[in-house]
Order: structure tokens, then sequence, then C-alpha cells
């Protein structure tokens, strides 16, 4: 077998560990993610590597190098998923980082740095609403405030993280145990797919990310008064439904008025829910994204003033929680060139490609140099259960990034 269909072999072997039956559902700190760190574990094992989580749960391989002196390279990706996924947005990046170590060790190459391969236990923030749990833990950047963070069942992070494993009391700030704050890092590079369909346009197997838009994650809750369906007359309801429906409409309208911007409304509820009874609460979570970090922060003081004069129409209260707030981050022309230059002593195009996606490298930027490989998908889906990944894409991707790491060993 090529280490093109391992890669994507795997990534389909590890889409069947989920918390949902007939579906992929993977969240932060869950059993599922548990069995998930143990099998790629295994993998990081027979390439080679020493394995062990974190404090925030991460899963660590290591393959030393041959100078302590050398400094470590960081390549991976994240491990949870979105509800109802694909089995490449995330575990690509992690595999084909495996599969690197696996063939530096078959061919014998000794690299004077070290290389750890990291499966961050939280990119997407499905569980708690927020993204970059893990690898803001390593950056060193996780606030102590997202301890006391809940999920719809009232569990915390911190709760949720010491029932893991982990120990969330080493985990906040630049001194916490999983925090990489004082190593001697040369970067961090992640393969991932790119949730798009432009490489596929190009007739291009991979490209090479220029960088990554900002976003604003927020939770907004309307709360009104609850009341009988057929007994509460219109005129007399604080219905908090039609307000978070006009939100709604409102991010709609901005995405479309502003030129690329993004704003979407992926989650919402209303509550009781119940049908025979007129909402007392409703609940959206907003995503704005804009390469622009201006004009994104613009559309969010927008809708957020909006928001405020619907709730005040209606006679609601209202609550923000910005849940995730990070800039757009600009990769590092060192480590950007050497990965395009390696994509170029394979003869291939030279593609270079923003990202609208938010990716553990936001966090990790904070940290240290950050680059991206993007991979080809099929029709350009993803968190979607039909994403693909083609067997001979990924092994380009595994062939690029052997290349830069070879050539990064050079130059040291």
């Amino acid at each position: 077998m090529s280490s093109g269909a391992q890669i994507v072999e795997r990534c389909r072997e590890l889409a069947g560990v989920s918390e949902d039956a007939g579906r992929l559902t993977r969240r932060y700190a869950t059993p599922a993610m548990a069995r998930a760190n143990a099998i790629v574990g295994s993998w990081m094992r027979e390439a080679g590597m020493t394995v062990r989580m974190d404090a925030a749960g991460n899963l660590v391989g290591r393959r030393p190098g041959t100078s302590a002196l050398a400094g470590t390279l960081l390549v991976g990706s994240h491990l949870d998923t979105v509800r109802d996924a694909g089995a490449f947005d995330g575990p690509l990046g992690v595999i084909t980082a495996i599969a690197l170590v696996q063939r530096l060790r078959e061919e014998g190459v000794a690299l004077p740095f070290a290389l750890d391969v990291l499966g961050f236990a939280d990119e997407e923030g499905l569980r708690f609403g927020t993204a970059y749990l893990g690898s803001r833990a390593v950056a060193g950047t996780f606030e102590p405030g997202l301890l006391d963070v809940v999920d719809d069942d009232g569990v915390s992070v911190r709760a949720a993280l010491r029932s893991f494993g982990g120990d969330p009391a080493n985990v906040p700030g630049a001194s916490g145990s999983a925090s990489r704050r004082g190593d001697a890092l040369l970067g961090y590079v992640e393969v991932h797919m790119e949730q798009g369909p432009v490489l596929e346009e190009r007739g291009a197997p991979v490209g090479v990310v220029t960088g990554i838009a900002g976003a604003t994650r927020a939770e907004v809750r309307f709360t009104g008064l609850a009341g009988h369906a057929g007994t509460v007359p219109m005129a007399l309801r604080r219905d908090a439904a039609p307000a978070v429906a006009e939100l709604v409409l409102a991010c709609e309208a901005a995405g479309r008025e502003t030129d690329g911007l993004l704003a979407t409304v992926g989650r919402l509820s209303v509550l009781p829910g119940a049908p025979n009874v007129v909402p007392g609460g409703a609940v959206a979570f907003l995503d704005v994204r804009h390469a622009d970090d201006a004009v994104r922060g613009r559309a969010v003081d927008a809708l957020r003033a909006r928001a405020e004069a619907i709730a005040a129409a209606r006679g609601l209260e209202l609550a923000w929680d910005v849940r995730l707030d990070n800039p757009a981050v600009a990769v590092d022309d060192a480590l950007t060139s050497r990965l395009a230059a390696a994509a170029g002593s394979l003869s291939l195009p030279d593609v270079r490609l923003a990202s609208g996606a938010g990716h553990d490298g936001v966090a990790l930027s904070a940290l240290c140099p950050i680059a991206m490989l993007f991979v080809r998908c099929a029709g350009g889906l993803s968190h979607n259960p039909a994403e693909a990944v083609a067997p001979e894409d990924a092994e380009v991707a595994l062939d690029v990034l052997a290349a830069f790491v070879r050539g990064l060993a050079v130059a040291r």
C-alpha cells in the first residue's frame, strides 16, 4: 500500500470513532476523543515516536533530533470534529505528519532538530462554543476563565478535562505545563484539506497558504417571557424567537452587502422548545470572518447594535458573549518560501491561496512562525460527511512535507 493510500485509509478508520451513532462527532474531552487519542497514539509508536498526552488533552508524539541545540519543529493538526463531520478535516494533517516520521525512519534519515507531531484536542470548539482550546494551551494563551465555560449539559471545561485525565490547574497561561513557551521552536507546519474548490479548479493537488482570515464567534442570547401559545395575545408577547430570526437575517444581509465578509449563524435554539409555548429565550451562535480585521470589527459592532435594537423594540433582554476573537494571521515568509520551494522541487504548480477557515496555526502564531499546506478535496466539500481526499493527493502532500523537512535540515 502506498503512503497516500495508508493516510486516507487511516483517516477513514479514525472516522469510525464517534460519540454519535451513524455520524461522526468527536468533541473535546469525551470518551470518543480518548479512543481517538489511543488509536493515533498507537500509530505514532509504530513510527518510532514516544507518545504522551499533555495537560490540556493534546496528543504529542516526539521524534528526537541528533542535536539538543537544534530545536524542535512542530507538525500536526486537530483530532476533534464538528457534528456530522467528514473524515479528513484535521486528522489528515496529523496522520500525514505521522507518515512523514515513518518515512524518515524507513529511509534512515537523521535530522538535527526534533519533530513533534501534535494532535490538538479542540480546534472546532463544538462542545464549549470556543475554538483552539488545545492549541491555545500549547501557545501559552489559554485564559483561566476558559476553564469555567460550560457545555449544554452544564459541564465545565475544568470538570471535563479532569475526567478526561488532563490537569486543568496546569493548563492556563505561559507557565502551564502544556505551554511550549521558552522552547527552541523552529516553527509550526500544518497540512490541511483545503475546504474549498480553488485547488480542484486549478488542477493542483496542493497549494501554499498565504494567510488566515480573522474570526469572531459570539453567543447571542435574547430573553423574554415564556407563555401559553393559545392565550397570550400577540401584542402582549415578549417572544424571543422572532428576535433571533431577525438577527439571522441581519447576518445574512451583512455578508451579502460587504465584499469578502462571511457571516454565519450555524447554531440556534429557542427555549423552552415546546410547540405550544411562546419562546421565552433564544440563542444564536454567530461566526463572522474577514481577511481585514477592521472590516470584520465594524461588521461585528454593527451586528451587536442591531441585536440591541431588536431587543429594545421587542422588550427583551440581550446578552452578547464573545467566545472567540482572533485577528487575521500572516504566515511566516521564510517558512512559507521553503514550503513553496519544496513543492517547486517536485515540479508542482505554484498555487498560493488564503484560508477563510480558521486553523490551529492561528493560536500557534502567538508562539512561533507558522506555515500551511492545503490539499485538494473533492468538490471543495468540508464539514460534511462527503469530504474526500484522493490517495494520490495525500501522497503529494507527504512528498512536499518531506522535501520541506529535508531542506530545513540542510539549512540548519
